[in-house]
């Protein structure tokens, strides 16, 4: 199910109408894949943990920038409000300005959420020669991996050995990476330097398009393609 279908219905015929179902559909199979291997492995996050998002803001891609945006003003809008206006609601100056310290889940965005927050914990990668591998998250309990049958290390464990000892591989970093890529420019900036701006744009572009432009970009013609 769309988590943006009332966006995506403002915006058929724009050239950002595209990209979003792009992003929705890589977002989509980051969940269906993991979804599996969490059912198969049973290796889940630490209830309550968050230490991923303390100290760390991501950098986004175009196309992240604009879901984000999007999920935003389909499902909190006025939190779409305070950011196109510079101001984000549980912003510190030392992490995610998404992260909420007194919630439970800690993201307040989640099903909105980056790329990078996706996969961070449940994905492979290549490493240097190629082959797929894994390693446990960094900030995973050190007693919960050796409680776990087999005991687990933070070593990169090959495919095979992943296979061996929690029954299937989380799905690969870098193909998802790509697909992501192919909706994006290669540019990537900051939580707080890209998404109020996006979120204006994407408000001005919605109001383009329910003024009927004839513009088949959904643009007018010379406009910047990220105006504010």
């Amino acid at each position: 199910m769309s988590q943006i279908n009332g966006i995506l219905e403002k915006l058929e015929g724009t050239y950002v109408y595209d990209i979003l179902i792009q992003m929705e559909k890589v977002y989509g199979r980051i969940t269906k894949e993991q979804q599996s291997w969490y059912h198969t492995t049973q290796f889940l996050c630490p209830d309550g943990c968050g230490h991923c998002c303390v100290g760390f803001e991501p950098d986004l891609m175009n196309g992240e920038a604009l879901y984000m945006a999007a999920w935003l003003i389909e499902n909190q809008n006025s939190t779409a409000m305070q950011i196109a206006n510079e101001t984000f609601p549980f912003d510190n100056g030392k992490t995610c300005p998404f992260f909420n310290p007194d919630s439970p889940y800690h993201c307040s965005i989640y099903n909105g959420r980056a790329f990078i927050c996706r996969l961070f914990g449940a994905s492979s990668f290549r490493s240097r020669n190629g082959d797929k591998t894994w390693r446990p998250c960094k900030f995973y309990p050190d007693e919960l991996l050796a409680a776990h049958k087999p005991a687990l290390t933070k070593k990169q464990y090959s495919e095979e050995e992943t296979a061996q000892v929690l029954g299937a591989v989380p799905p690969l970093m870098n193909d998802l990476t790509e697909e992501i890529s192919a909706s994006s420019s290669g540019e990537t900036k900051l939580i707080r330097e890209i998404l109020p701006a996006t979120i204006r744009h994407l408000l001005w572009l919605i109001s383009m398009n329910d003024n009927d432009n004839d513009n088949p970009n959904g643009s007018p013609s010379g406009a910047p393609p990220m105006a504010a």
